[in-house]
Formats: C-alpha cells, sequence, structure tokens
C-alpha cells in the first residue's frame, strides 16, 4: 500500500469517484505510472457531514497501485460550490442556451443565469446553434441580452463559428463549468474544442421540442494547462436561490440600478412599490417577479420553528409580502385602553364597610 496522496475528484459514478493524483505512482499492472485511482468513500466522510463532488481537493489513502484504487479519506475546504450540477470550487460558470431547436425560453434561461449567479464567480452566456437564424435575429438577441447585463458569445458545432473564441475564454486556469438544459448542445460544443473525445450527442425530439439527456454524469475535461472544463447532464427546471432578499442581487441589470439609488425601505422586494429604485420599467421585471414569488412561496411553506405558521410571510391578493415582526407592531386604541384599565389600583374600600363584613 501506497502511502497517502492528494488528488482532485474528476468524475463521479455511481457510488464510486475518480480521483487524479497530483503526482501520479510509479508503475501499475502495465508498468506505466498510474495517475488515475477508483475510489470509495470512507465512512466517516458522511458521518461528519461531508459530500465528495468533482472538483473536490481531496486526500487518499488505503492506495493499490496496481489495481489502481484507493479510498477517499478527506476533503480540503471549497471556495465556491454550483449546487445543481454540482460541481466544487468553480472558477467559472458558462451558461449554454439555444437559439433553436430547441427555441430559447426567456424565463427558463433566467433561471439558470441565477443558478449560475449564486456561485459568485463569473457567469458567461454562450448561445449555441447561431447558424441557424438571420443576422437580423442573432443581434436582437445580442441587443436584448446586453440589456441584461450579459455578452452573449454566439456559436455552432456545425460550422465552428466561434469556438476559437470560446476556446479562449475558458483556457484560463481554472475550473469551468457547462451548464444548461437538454439539447442545447453542450456535448456539441466540447467535441468542437477537443474532437478526440467523440462524446455522444442526440437529436432533439421533434415532438416535444426537448433535449434528449445523452451525458449522464459530470467529468472534467483538460482545455489547456490547469485549465478544466466540466461538462454536465442537462435538465429544464434548475431550483432558485432560498433568500428572497438575495434574489435581486443576481440580476445583473437590477444590481446597477440598485448601486445608483436606494429604496425607501430597507426590506423592499422590487415589486414596483412606491419608493423603489428598482422601479418596473426594464426587460426581466416580469421573470424576477415569477421569480419572486415562487421563492416567498417555498420560503413560507418552511417554518423557522417547530409549530410557527411561516417564515415570516403573509399572503395579501396575489402578492407575498413580508409579515411585520411582532415586536414593531402598534397596539390599537382598544388594547391601550384596556392596559390603562389593568395598571390601574383597585379604589380602596370606604372606611367601617370592612368592618360591617365580619359582624
Amino acid at each position: 500500500m501506497a502511502e497517502a496522496r492528494a488528488g482532485l475528484v474528476v468524475a463521479l459514478q455511481a457510488n464510486y469517484c475518480w480521483v487524479e493524483l497530483d503526482q501520479p505512482l510509479p508503475g501499475g499492472s502495465s508498468g506505466l505510472p498510474v495517475r488515475r485511482l477508483l475510489c470509495t468513500r470512507r465512512t466517516r466522510l458522511g458521518k461528519t457531514g461531508q459530500t465528495i463532488c468533482v472538483g473536490d481537493r481531496v486526500q487518499v489513502d488505503g492506495i493499490d497501485g496496481a489495481a489502481a484504487r484507493a479510498a477517499v479519506a478527506s476533503r480540503e475546504p471549497r471556495h465556491s460550490l454550483l449546487q445543481r450540477p454540482a460541481v466544487a470550487n468553480v472558477s467559472k460558470v458558462v451558461v449554454v442556451a439555444s437559439l433553436a431547436e430547441p427555441a430559447l425560453d426567456p424565463l427558463q434561461l433566467t433561471r439558470f443565469l441565477l443558478t449560475a449567479e449564486a456561485t459568485g464567480q463569473p457567469v458567461q452566456l454562450v448561445l449555441s446553434k447561431a447558424d441557424r437564424l438571420t443576422s437580423g435575429e442573432l443581434q436582437a438577441w445580442q441587443h436584448r441580452l446586453r440589456g441584461w447585463g450579459y455578452e452573449p458569445l454566439l456559436t455552432s458545432s456545425r460550422t465552428g463559428a466561434g469556438l476559437d473564441a470560446l476556446r479562449t475564454t475558458l483556457s484560463e486556469p481554472g475550473i469551468a463549468v457547462l451548464c444548461g438544459p437538454s439539447g442545447v448542445g453542450k456535448s456539441s460544443l466540447l467535441n468542437g474544442l477537443r474532437p478526440e473525445l467523440e462524446l455522444r450527442v442526440a437529436a432533439v425530439s421533434g415532438r416535444l421540442q426537448r433535449g434528449r439527456h445523452t451525458t449522464r454524469h459530470v467529468e472534467l475535461f483538460a482545455l489547456a494547462p490547469g485549465a478544466l472544463l466540466a461538462d454536465t447532464p442537462g435538465f429544464n427546471r434548475p431550483e432558485l436561490p432560498t433568500d428572497p432578499a438575495a434574489l435581486a442581487c443576481m440580476f445583473p441589470e437590477l444590481r446597477q440600478r440598485l448601486a445608483q439609488d436606494c429604496c425607501r425601505y430597507a426590506n423592499c422586494l422590487h415589486q414596483g412599490d412606491p419608493g423603489c429604485a428598482a422601479g418596473s420599467d426594464w426587460d426581466r421585471f416580469d421573470h424576477y417577479q415569477q421569480c419572486l414569488e415562487a421563492v416567498l412561496a417555498e420560503a413560507s411553506r418552511e417554518p423557522l420553528h417547530k409549530g410557527e405558521r411561516g417564515a415570516g410571510l403573509k399572503q395579501r391578493g396575489h402578492r407575498i409580502e413580508p409579515r411585520l415582526d411582532q415586536r414593531l407592531r402598534q397596539l390599537s386604541r382598544r388594547r391601550l385602553r384596556q392596559q390603562v384599565e389593568l395598571d390601574e389600583p383597585e379604589p380602596l374600600s370606604p372606611p367601617g364597610l370592612a368592618d360591617s363584613d365580619h359582624r
């Protein structure tokens, strides 16, 4: 058995993970240095609540060089995490959206962008299948998405357009992640960047206009020295952030407005109310409203304490609003009058009345 080694988790498959060692082991069964190990995870990791994701830096022990097997003993602290798909230590998130087959859905794209923004890392928007639209249509999409705060990169795996620019963007050291709905062409783009991979791709369903799942697990691929790219399975409905107050900061165009002016109320949720600095005259206002309602509705179903009604939220018509802190609520005039009556001292009995009661 070799001594413990440090490495990077490059793939997860079922209950196993592939770890690429920083320093290869001498001579495996084939006589060549061993760089990748198929690893299980020590039980103590689960007992301490530590999960293992692609992109994690780990220590492995119990190494069997001849069989290229080992066990993950510990995990180093993460500096970032993309929740879904789960990738650790991400330095850039590349959101891929298809311009055709399937057509671009602005609300779905917004949800993916929110997932990317939640990591706190740079976000690059890539529009695939650009060869399917006219130049006028492409310019219209570029203009609209710039208003969202993104500079979209137009690509086509069929013609190769935009691949050189994408390769340059992804050649910086670190871990970049390709994420987006099924069928938008993530694996096709990766095949264009590294043709030798020959990743499996499939056509979009003609009836449903949805992509077929061809990528089954997350895996890291090297694009340049120190630069890794994660190909991820597609899914069509990413989860939203859980904090309603933090949602606005994940919209770049709204973030810019709020940096220039402040709302009248500190707990403003930017729903177009009087005194709100965000206003409602921006392209994604309706999408923001839909996402906010979904986040608030979910938060209202999660009580803070056992027996409590909800997380400080209430329904008013079609709107969900923060519930007023009970410590700040003013007493009604009737309640104040009752309180005064309770605080008043009881009247004294007339002289001699107490003695007559005992006669």
